[in-house]
Order: structure tokens, then C-alpha cells, then sequence
């Protein structure tokens, strides 16, 4: 597979384990495990999308 590819994939299994961890918070009756869960799900989103706008070319990495 391609570089291309390759991002998109990962891409792909990082949004799916943010859904994953979404509906976990979701269940979890443990308020603390839920904000933890929660707090983890925003940082996946986050790096989701900045490796989507580096793969996409709209920003590039620090160095």
C-alpha cells in the first residue's frame, strides 16, 4: 500500500477508536472514567485531524 493509503488508514482506525471510546464514556457509571474517556477522545480527535491537514497538505509538521 501507497503513503497515501497508508495515512488513510490510520486515519481511519484513529476516528473509528475515538467512536470506540465515545460510546464507552457513554456507558461508563464511573463519572471519572467518563471525563477520562472524554478527555482521551478529544486528544484523538485533535491528532486526527491535524495528521488529515498534514496528509492533506494544508499544514506541515513542526520541526
Amino acid at each position: 500500500m501507497d503513503a497515501t493509503g497508508d495515512s488513510h488508514q490510520h486515519l481511519r482506525q484513529m476516528r473509528r477508536r475515538a467512536a470506540e471510546m465515545e460510546a464507552e464514556a457513554e456507558r461508563s457509571t464511573d463519572p471519572e472514567e467518563r471525563r477520562r474517556l472524554q478527555e482521551r477522545v478529544k486528544q484523538l480527535e485533535f491528532e486526527n485531524e491535524q495528521e488529515s491537514m498534514m496528509a492533506a497538505g494544508d499544514i506541515y509538521p513542526t520541526e
